[in-house]
């Protein structure tokens, strides 16, 4: 039988292990690093929710400055559309006495009857909208694209005078636009009016804004805004018809655009169509306004980055200074892109095998039209201290005087005739072999020392008889001793000119015509 150990007694103890030593380290490693990170993923956690905490209490705050302004905006309108009404019926009374006044007696208003000068040209606009003959306005401002500084200031004053202006501008324009009616009458549809649609059409803005809330309210009539609209889809549908976006003319497209605008008639599911209008005709001037007008500006950095990839440059700068992304899209780095593929193109017209008669002058024209669109550009919007023009200029310079040297004359050879001592004219060394040689009826001069240049000849050159007293006969004097055999090949190439030809006059001075030089050759 076993005897059993003592409790007093000691006993040899366990050395611990230096492996489980390591393990229990490792773990509490494990523990350490799993607690730092599940301490990190809750403060993130906790940040996050704080950020978006903090981004919709702005949002709601946001919402609530938008609403309260809103219902302000509504009550206003509301509290205002008596006397807007009130307004607009007194201006309507007022023109339809005008009108009235002016079909009873034509010359009111406009008693000389001028229409040469900028005030004789408004009263007949003025006349004409009071009228409401839209056909003659239409007319009379196509006739008048040179004057269209004019014309933008005059025709906001003359549609005032309307009964009814956004009607009037609808009919005036309705010869071109939304379809072209020319061509079904006269050959005359080749000619662009779309300058002359969205000038009148611009000019109608000022004239429609609320008198009392401004540009948030329009005061045109549902029925003609409803008119608009169907002239939008009219529009709009006759794109198949033209082959789609890419083959609409940029003036179509503005005046479309414009009409939108001008009417309020912008729909929100034709956003991506505008898109695509405006980066087609992006380099119209008033194309930036156009786009925020339409409701763009959340697209906008979108499209300043696909005029850059289209080579577009100088568009995209406009684009970011109407819409305040030159942080985003700096201006100076998109001109000098500008000008490089500019250089590049001059080059590959200069490569060009088909137009080797021209190239030179299509390259230098190419690049000159780049060099002056940046230079506008830098003065535009003041990016001299960043973007110097000195250089710039200075390379337009230099092309414009070379294009001014090749147009310069060969220079003549000087005269190798000697004159006689009367000092009378001295008439062309080949007169006789000429068909166009001048004839002069001043004094025949004795007779001229023949040059080296003439030794060819095998008798001297004898006196020029004296010609007729009348200017302008192109027929030869007596005969001249020069041989028909050495005459023939000459006179055979030139063309008979006519025998009537206008009397010369001013050389009383007792010198020959400046262009008599051209026969001393």
């Amino acid at each position: 039988m076993g005897s059993i150990p003592d409790p007093g007694e000691l006993t040899e103890l366990t050395r611990p292990s230096f492996d489980e030593f390591q393990r229990q380290t490792s773990l509490m490693t494990s523990c350490t690093l799993l607690w730092k990170e599940l301490s990190d993923h809750f403060t993130s956690l906790e940040q996050n929710l704080q950020k978006k905490s903090e981004a919709l209490k702005h949002k709601i705050q946001t919402l609530d400055n938008q609403t309260k302004a809103s219902l302000a905006s509504l009550k206003k309108r509301e509290v205002t559309i008596d006397g807007s009404v009130e307004i607009a019926l007194e201006r309507v009374e007022e023109h339809r006495e005008l009108a009235l006044k002016s079909l009873s007696d034509p010359d009111y208003e406009n008693p000389d009857g001028e229409v040469d000068d900028g005030d004789g040209s408004f009263m007949v606009l003025k006349s004409l909208c009071l009228t409401m003959e839209s056909r003659e306005f239409w007319n009379f401002v196509i006739t008048k694209k040179k004057e269209i500084e004019i014309l933008r200031k005059q025709i906001p004053l003359a549609l005032a005078e309307c009964v009814d202006p956004a009607k009037f501008v609808i009919e005036a324009i309705s010869e071109v636009f939304p379809v072209d009616k020319r061509g079904e009458r006269s050959g005359e549809k080749g000619n662009d009016l779309g300058w002359a649609c969205v000038l009148i059409l611009e000019s109608l803005i000022p004239v429609v804004v609320d008198p009392v809330i401004g540009k948030s309210r329009l005061l045109v009539t549902p029925s003609v805004k409803e008119r608009a609209k169907e002239i939008a889809e009219t529009w709009k549908k006759s794109l198949e018809e033209r082959g789609g976006i890419e083959n609409v003319k940029t003036p179509d497209v503005h005046t479309f655009l414009q009409h939108l605008v001008t009417f309020g008639i912008v729909k929100k599911d034709d956003v991506d169509l505008y898109r695509k209008l405006v980066v087609g005709s992006a380099w119209r001037k008033q194309m930036p306004k156009l786009a925020v007008s339409l409701g763009l500006g959340d697209k906008m950095p979108d499209m300043i980055e696909e005029l850059i990839s289209r080579g577009q440059q100088l568009d995209a700068v406009h684009f970011t200074y109407e819409v305040g992304l030159v942080d985003k899209f700096p201006p100076v780095p998109l001109l000098k892109a500008f000008l490089k593929d500019a250089k590049k193109a001059a080059a590959s017209v200069l490569e060009d095998p088909e137009n080797t008669g021209r190239a030179a002058h299509l390259a230098a024209r190419k690049e000159q039209s780049a060099l002056r669109a940046v230079i506008k550009c830098v003065e535009d919007y003041k990016l001299e201290a960043r973007f110097p023009p000195e250089n710039l200029k200075k390379r337009l310079e230099q092309l414009e005087k070379a294009k001014t040297e090749k147009k310069r004359p060969a220079a003549v050879p000087a005269n190798k005739r000697t004159r006689a001592s009367n000092g009378g004219p001295m008439p062309p060394a080949k007169a006789g072999r000429l068909t166009n040689a001048y004839v002069s009826s001043f004094p025949a001069p004795p007779t001229f020392v023949r040059s080296p240049s003439h030794t060819q000849y095998p008798t001297g050159v004898p006196a020029y008889p004296s010609p007729p007293a009348v200017y302008g006969s192109r027929s030869p004097p007596s005969p001249y001793a020069y041989s028909p055999e050495a005459a023939a090949p000459i006179a055979g190439s030139y063309p008979v000119a006519p025998l009537n030809y206008p009397a010369y006059g001013g050389y009383g001075n007792g010198f020959a015509p400046a262009y008599q030089q051209a026969y001393y050759r």
